[in-house]
């Protein structure tokens, strides 16, 4: 393996490289931009297309073009350009069409700012487009994810046909940390997937569309929709314990809050306080049964989110009415809590 000292949204781009992407479509936004420019440095370097799209509309339009023929797409941006880019996403979730989307989360609402902030939860999450939709979204806490997860967004987008979000704050998109690059991923791309249109006679019969005029017709395509999302959230649930197996206190975040929340754990250790950490790798699928364990076998779960508390609601909907008391703390607009700030809060919830 090869390892280089990188930040996050470089990460993602050369993740994405090696695990055979064969285009990227997008336009720069901080604190996303480093993602477009080593696109626009690396993809034509190996040969590969990299266009800078006049609008995110349509950028998100032509990975799904791209897509639709069974190539590799990958385009990123922060929350104005995701919004933009939701009816778009929509349809490729409506026509199953593979592309891989990177939200590095700024400050909102509207322009807000360019610091670090969680608050495209529910827009990622929850689907921020039209229909009854939903996509894989994995969140990294470091660079290396960014790198790994990325590659994994590709297998599970061809796997599923489906658009896979990598969602993370601007905090892990702009450090810089050591990578480990694994070997490329050896695909064969004059392999025709069965279901791509490629505008040859081979894939003539096949049809990419989101639209049915019938009503039980288009009903139909949404029941097969849920069946397939049922199956995702049964096979591609992923999430991190730490020390949670004598825990009283579980403590709970994605992004970099998660890893002020580890250490945070740390220091709690070494006061006698019993925490522990659960960390949702996959936000969808959510970690839903791991949560109502912890619901069961702690006294208190809380949640730390830089946002009004979007996630919160998950928690508390997998907790359900179990015996832990789920606790939130925040900040928003950008703001980082530090870790002296969550053992603070962590250990007036210890005391009571």
């Amino acid at each position: 393996m090869a390892k280089e000292l990188i930040k996050g949204n470089e990460a993602i781009v050369k993740g994405a490289l090696l695990a055979g992407s064969r285009c990227y479509f997008g336009y720069p936004i901080t604190p996303a931009s480093e993602i477009a420019h080593g696109a626009a440095t690396f993809y034509p370097l190996l040969g590969r297309t990299f266009l800078q799209a006049e609008s995110e509309i349509a950028a998100i339009q032509m990975c799904y073009g791209a897509g639709g023929t069974g190539a590799r797409a990958l385009t990123a941006s922060s929350g104005p350009g995701i919004s933009l880019k939701c009816e778009g996403i929509s349809y490729a979730a409506g026509s199953q069409v593979p592309i891989v989307i990177a939200d590095i989360m700024r400050g909102g609402p509207g322009l807000g700012n360019i610091a670090p902030a969680q608050s495209d939860y529910n827009q990622v999450v929850k689907g921020g487009g039209h229909g009854n939709y939903k996509l894989i979204v994995l969140a990294p806490n470091c660079a290396q994810e960014m790198c790994d997860l990325t590659m994994l967004a590709f297998d599970l987008a061809d796997k599923y046909r489906t658009p896979v979000f990598v969602l993370t704050d601007g905090f892990i998109g702009q450090m810089m940390e050591p990578v480990e690059f694994p070997e490329p991923v050896e695909l064969d791309h004059r392999k025709k997937k069965d279901w791509a249109v490629m505008g040859d006679a081979e894939t003539k019969g096949n049809l990419i569309n989101s639209i049915y005029l019938n009503e039980e017709e288009l009903e139909e395509h949404n029941q097969m929709l849920q069946d397939k999302y049922a199956e995702i959230e049964k096979a591609e649930v992923r999430f991190e314990d730490y020390l949670l197996d004598d825990a009283e206190i579980a403590v709970t975040g994605f992004g970099i809050v998660s890893r002020v929340l580890k250490s945070a754990v740390d220091v709690c250790r070494e006061k006698g306080i019993k925490a522990g950490l659960l960390r949702p790798i996959t936000l969808f699928p959510f970690p839903n049964d791991r949560f109502a364990e912890l619901g069961d076998s702690m006294k208190h779960i809380l949640v730390a989110e830089l946002n009004n508390g979007q996630m919160l609601v998950d928690v508390k909907m997998a907790v359900g009415c179990r015996k832990a008391r789920v606790h939130f703390y925040n900040r928003m607009g950008g703001v980082v809590p530090s870790v002296d700030e969550m053992v603070e809060k962590i250990t007036e919830i210890a005391k009571g």
